[in-house]
């Protein structure tokens, strides 16, 4: 391509007028952090479905029950409340905030308590 609007060989031209939609999402460990304690929810008969949702403020993970009711519980990553309060958060089935933080293994701690049993001899 020749002309004024050509840049050096091997560089990117932006497309004039095209907006780019930002979108929060997990991070590959911090997926696999979730899906983890997901999996061990499912084995020990609390969830059987989940769902995500990934917007431009906020990524969410919930895990249903059943699936036609509310999420037993939901894990949102909100970027922006990353210098305050953090950016993970628990929340309980009728949405009261059940844990925040900037770690998301402290943020889960309430769901693994949940999986311990005590054990007898």
């Amino acid at each position: 391509m020749n002309g004024p609007d050509a840049g050096a060989p091997g560089s990117v031209v932006p497309f004039p007028n095209v907006r780019v939609v930002q979108q929060v999402g997990f991070e590959r460990v911090e997926l696999l952090k979730i899906l983890d304690i997901y999996g061990r929810m499912v084995a020990a008969g609390f969830w059987r479905d989940y769902a995500m949702d990934f917007g431009k403020d906020a990524a969410v993970f919930a895990a249903f029950k059943r699936t036609a009711e509310r999420p037993t519980a939901r894990i949102e990553k909100r970027p922006s409340l990353r210098g305050k309060q953090g950016m993970w958060a628990l929340f309980g089935e009728a949405g009261q905030v059940l844990k925040r933080g900037h770690d998301l293994g402290g943020v889960l701690f309430p769901l693994e308590r949940r999986l311990m049993k005590v054990v007898e001899e």
